[in-house]
């Protein structure tokens, strides 16, 4: 296993983000004030508005000059964006911050993939936890509609044509029907929850598992769980990590699934482990996408967490 937690995090208090600055500043538009407020705080050389089209956002809300591509597919979108800022060499030295508050999970991931391709190791990643989600354990954020369970481009496998031992770990969340799914379509895996503990706030954990509660049929009652701070996407890596090592010892995993479904840095965290250890493995980060979106989720503000990413 991989200790992944000698990567530096740290609070930042609003008032503080002007003293930092980058050379390319990126986020994923939508209208709540945790991302739309620490954009306008942010220094940066450029600063980019990336606007995913499964928000369904009315035209005349979209800031001016936001980047947006007419592609459903994750890694269609960000390769556009990459094609406005110019040749790959010249981004190696740029200092590059992404506000991933705002971002689809996927699209979030296959950025980290390209960064990694390209030979940028070293960049900076914002999340602001919200101050609370609008409707608590009842919040919903994407239609009740998979479309289809998939791999995340950039995040797939070959795969083993054997299945004996095939495991799925489901990072949980609030959307039990988006649990199901995937556990539905790794029915004969057996299976692993990590839930987000502790929870960027007291009531989040609770709300979490209740709502997990729901999808127990499509999990099994033999499932097993295990816990990783919700705001850390280093030691979610690291727990990802021993669990997977510690199931390698005892049988020979045949096909990896994992499903980052709970928070952005925990989801980050899952990419972490992926380019660091699942790359030419039979390892995939499946995910359950659906056509459309909820832009606006949350109110308020929490507090804002800065990643050093090291590759």
């Amino acid at each position: 296993m991989i200790d992944y937690t000698y990567q530096y995090r740290s609070i930042l208090n609003f008032d503080d983000i002007p003293n930092f600055s980058w050379d390319i500043f990126v986020s994923a538009y939508n209208p709540c004030d945790r991302v739309r407020n620490v954009f306008q705080k942010v220094q940066a050389t450029r600063k980019d508005w990336l606007v995913h089209n499964e928000y369904q956002l009315p035209s005349n809300s979209i800031p001016a000059n936001s980047f947006k591509s007419s592609s459903s597919m994750e890694d269609e979108f960000i390769m556009e964006y990459f094609e406005t800022l110019g040749a790959p060499g010249e981004l190696i030295d740029a200092k590059i911050c992404i506000d991933v508050t705002g971002f689809m999970r996927p699209h979030m991931l296959f950025l980290l993939r390209l960064l990694f391709e390209r030979g940028i190791k070293k960049f900076d990643i914002l999340y602001t936890e919200p101050g609370h989600y609008s409707e608590r354990d009842s919040t919903k954020f994407s239609s009740d509609d998979v479309e289809l369970v998939r791999p995340v481009a950039g995040y797939g496998a070959y795969g083993n044509h054997t299945t004996e031992n095939d495991v799925l770990i489901v990072n949980a969340g609030y959307e039990d029907r988006r649990v199901a799914e995937v556990a539905d379509e790794q029915e004969k895996a057996r299976k692993f929850v990590i839930y987000g503990l502790p929870s960027l706030k007291a009531d989040m954990y609770q709300q979490s598992v209740l709502r997990t509660r729901a999808a127990y049929d499509a999990l099994g009652d033999s499932h097993r769980t295990a816990f990783a701070p919700a705001s850390d996407p280093f030691v979610t890596a690291t727990v990802l990590s021993k669990l997977i090592n510690d199931e390698n010892q005892k049988q020979l995993i045949s096909n990896l699934y994992l499903a980052p479904l709970g928070t952005k840095p925990q989801a980050l965290g899952f990419g972490l482990y992926y380019l660091a250890e699942g790359i030419n493995t039979a390892t995939s980060i499946i995910y359950p996408f659906s056509a459309a979106y909820q832009a606006d989720a949350s109110t308020g503000m929490g507090r804002i967490w800065m990643y050093s990413i090291e590759l």
